[in-house]
């Protein structure tokens, strides 16, 4: 589970992200991030009712904390992230969604280190 103080919660949160954000999207995830003054970043994650029921939002949710979780220490620290899931993602087994939110934190530019990945 995340961490309480790594979880974006509030509406306004939320809608300032979404209004002055800077925003990066693909054809499984839309990423709108910002600075937020701490010392650690905390996440907002969004799955509408289009995605899919309940079980498929809930455990889309799961997947992609599961994945910020074990990306936060690779990361930039100091940043507000909403990731906006889109239909595609939820068919994806876990290693896609792990690629796909790693390629999104690599284009956002908020990877701390590069990977040899090839």
């Amino acid at each position: 589970m995340m961490e309480r103080r790594f979880r974006l919660r509030r509406t306004e949160d939320f809608a300032r992200l979404r209004q002055e954000g800077t925003t990066t999207q693909n054809r499984y995830v839309l990423m709108s991030r910002m600075p937020n003054g701490l010392i650690h970043n905390r996440y907002g994650l969004v799955t509408s009712g289009r995605v899919g029921g309940a079980v498929v939002r809930n455990r889309t949710r799961r997947l992609l904390r599961e994945v910020i979780r074990v990306l936060n220490p690779q990361l930039r620290s100091g940043f507000d992230v909403v990731i906006v899931v889109r239909q595609p993602l939820v068919q994806q087994p876990f290693d896609a969604v792990s690629r796909i939110v790693t390629e999104m934190f690599r284009q956002a530019n908020l990877m701390l280190v590069e990977s040899s990945e090839g």
